[in-house]
């Protein structure tokens, strides 16, 4: 080790050693991991994953990846599991075991729990010789050329690769399992992709005193007051029945001063007004209101009822406010 060596070269070479571990696995995605996979796919109950350390910390992340995507799964502490969690584990359930050295005290005396329940057992090992890997139903190779620590014993390139893995077992599910962005947005109900599928136009809309509304015959310069007021840059246009008969805008109101100067405060609303304007259902989604409104350039959607008469508006800055893009 060289304390005096350039911290900008001591980065690259360990981006380079634990990238290099991660593309040494991609000659390793043999029929061990496809019946490891195939295996998860037909388990009717979950995927537990164990390890010790820093396995232990990949274990979590592997975990919580299979469960977000579909696989229902949890993380077990081996150390705990002696303990009594093994209750947590039936016989429908699947073991992912992840130990560098195949060795792991606290990981290998869960095997004979495990071999008297026939409950199937998938080991992510850097030894492939280990009683671990010889004991598994299914071993995977994760082992890797060197660690990325100059020391070549902090667990560095080994857990990338292990991490890695474990994204290629649980992409690969996902994509047998068919999971669509909607399937995952349902396990998601906090984050941007499950607003961006499940918060719906009604949800975000103005209604009531809040909707900015004037008649086909209001002058304009009562209209632009209604527009001010009620800050959405839009009031909606009604017919003598109270039906949709348009909309106008703040643009409207500067497009009409150019063209009729003095005189626009004095015409009706109709006579400058964007007729047959862009709507949308309560019930269809947010982010469908934000695909629209980007693709005609405008900023606002009215919301009509069954008749054509307005019971809401959104306005691109409600959607954007919730973080849907």
């Amino acid at each position: 080790m060289n304390p005096n060596a350039n911290i900008i070269d001591i980065a690259r070479n360990v981006l380079k050693t634990e990238a290099n571990a991660v593309e040494a696995l991609v000659d390793r995605i043999n029929n061990s991991f496809n019946e490891a996979v195939n295996m998860i796919l037909n388990c009717k109950g979950r995927v537990v994953v164990t390890g010790m350390g820093k396995s232990g910390l990949v274990g979590k992340k592997i975990a919580a990846t299979l469960a977000s995507t579909g696989t229902p799964s949890f993380f077990l502490h081996p150390a705990e599991a002696s303990h009594g969690d093994l209750g947590m584990v039936t016989e429908r359930d699947i073991v992912i075991a992840i130990s560098n050295s195949g060795e792991t005290e606290e990981i290998v005396n869960l095997i004979p729990f495990l071999k008297r329940f026939n409950i199937s057992l998938i080991s992510m090992t850097g030894n492939i010789n280990s009683t671990l890997a010889k004991l598994s139903d299914i071993a995977i190779d994760v082992s890797v050329r060197e660690e990325a620590c100059p020391m070549g014993i902090v667990p560095t390139a080994s857990t990338t690769a292990t991490m890695a893995m474990g994204d290629a077992i649980a992409v690969s599910l996902l994509v047998k399992r068919g999971i669509s962005e909607q399937d995952f947005a349902f396990f998601h109900p906090g984050g941007n992709l499950g607003k961006k599928f499940f918060i719906k136009v009604k949800d975000l809309m103005h209604i009531g005193s809040e909707l900015p509304l004037v008649s086909s015959d209001t002058p304009v310069s009562k209209a632009l007051i209604e527009i001010s007021s009620k800050r959405l840059g839009h009031a909606i246009v009604l017919d003598n029945s109270g039906k949709i008969a348009g909309v106008i805008t703040d643009g409207d109101v500067r497009r009409g001063l150019e063209k009729y100067a003095g005189k626009l405060f004095e015409m009706r609303t109709e006579e400058i007004m964007t007729k047959n304007p862009k709507t949308i259902p309560q019930d269809e989604l947010a982010a469908k209101a934000l695909s629209i409104m980007e693709s005609k350039s405008i900023t606002a959607l009215i919301v009509p009822d069954n008749d054509n008469r307005p019971i809401g508006i959104i306005h691109l800055h409600d959607i954007l406010k919730q973080g849907i893009i």
